[in-house]
Parts: structure tokens; sequence; C-alpha cells
């Protein structure tokens, strides 16, 4: 009994490091001009995020059809709680942020909501009329089923409750020459009760002092 008890504290443990490893994955890039260019912004815009979904190891029951509607929501989804995020703790940043329903307006009202990666990103600041746009990519590998989950997290707990493992990319553009200032990567756990404002919280707290708009 002390045995198999041992053996259970061991691989729980050993999980616990995977997941601190891997939840430690961060880069963060800064251009030489990243102080000067920000002083000089006053509006920035929050693009759709780009999102992907994959599996490990694809169920039997995928449903591509299922997998793109989730992508697309997430699209959304991810856009809107970053600037609730931002919007809350407006007072701490030194620009404010376009209103995401204002920006999927001015970019599908000329055709180029779905057409992003084609563009400059000192173009799409013009349409915008904004100093700088954030661009975000989510990418997510989903390695277990969300009922499989659930029953992971009823028997161990939250750590029982991964169902796979994220990459979230943060990206700033200035407006003025469409030129990198600012990339901020991070390698990420999820769960089946995550949403996408948990999401954007967890992933704002990594960033925390590193955020250029920040004062």
């Amino acid at each position: 009994m002390k045995i198999k008890i041992f053996l259970a504290s061991f691989l729980l443990l050993l999980t616990f490091s995977g997941f601190a490893q891997f939840e430690a994955a961060k880069q963060t890039y800064a251009a030489p001009n990243l102080k000067t260019e920000i002083q000089k912004q006053k509006t920035v815009a929050i693009l759709p995020f780009g999102v992907s979904i994959v599996y490990k190891r694809v169920p039997k029951n995928y449903d591509s059809t299922a997998n793109k509607n989730e992508e697309q929501s997430l699209i959304t989804n991810l856009q809107s709680s970053m600037f609730t995020y931002l919007l809350r703790k407006s007072e701490k940043y030194s620009v404010t942020f376009q209103d995401p329903t204002r920006t999927n307006a001015l970019l599908k009202s000329k055709g180029l909501y779905n057409q992003l990666d084609l563009l400059t990103q000192d173009s799409i600041c013009k349409v915008l009329g904004v100093d700088a746009v954030i661009k975000c990519n989510y990418d997510y590998e989903k390695t277990a089923s969300e009922s499989g989950a659930i029953v992971k997290t009823v028997l161990l707990g939250s750590m029982g409750s991964k169902t796979g493992s994220g990459a979230l990319t943060m990206q700033i553009y200035n407006g003025g020459d469409g030129n990198l200032l600012w990339r901020f990567y991070k390698a990420m756990n999820d769960n089946v009760f995550s949403s996408t404002d948990e999401l954007i919280t967890r992933m704002m707290k990594k960033v925390a002092r590193n955020f250029p708009y920040e004062k």
C-alpha cells in the first residue's frame, strides 16, 4: 500500500514538474526604438486573433466543421476578452484601446476582415485610424477529451483538468512605419474550465511588467 502511495505521489510530482517547465517557456523582444515610439502613440487597436486548434491524436468523432466553428468563435471572443481586461485597468496604461466592435466594423466595411495577413501593419493602422495595433495568435493543441479531463479533475483536483497546451504570441506594430516594436510569446497549459476571460487574464499576468503601455 505504501509503495502504491509513493508511486502515485512520484507521478504527480513529475506531472507538476512537466507543467511548470511548459509554463516557464517565455520569450520577449523589444525594438531599440520602442520607448520613443510608444510615447507618440495615443490610440491602439486589438486585431481579431489568429487561432489554430489541432489535436495531438485526432479523435474518432472528429468534426472538422465543429473545429472550424470553435476557432472562429475564439477569434472574436479572445479579442473582446483582451479589450475588457485592458479597459478594466485603463488607468494603468499610457494609451487608450479602440473598441473591437469599431475595429471589426471598419475592417469589414473595407472588405479587409479576412485579409489581414495580406496587408502591412501600417496600412491596417491607417484604415482603423490608430497609432498602433496589437496582433495576437493563439495555437492550441488538445491532448485529452473534455469528458476525460472532468473525471481526472474530480479524482485528482485541478491538476487533472489539463486538456491541452497552448502558445500565445502577442505583437505590437507601429502605425507610422508598420515595424514590429514588441513581441511576447508564452506557452500555457489549458484546462476544461478555462474561459477566454481566464485565459487572457492569465496571459496578461505573465506579460505584467513587460507590457510596454503600462505606466
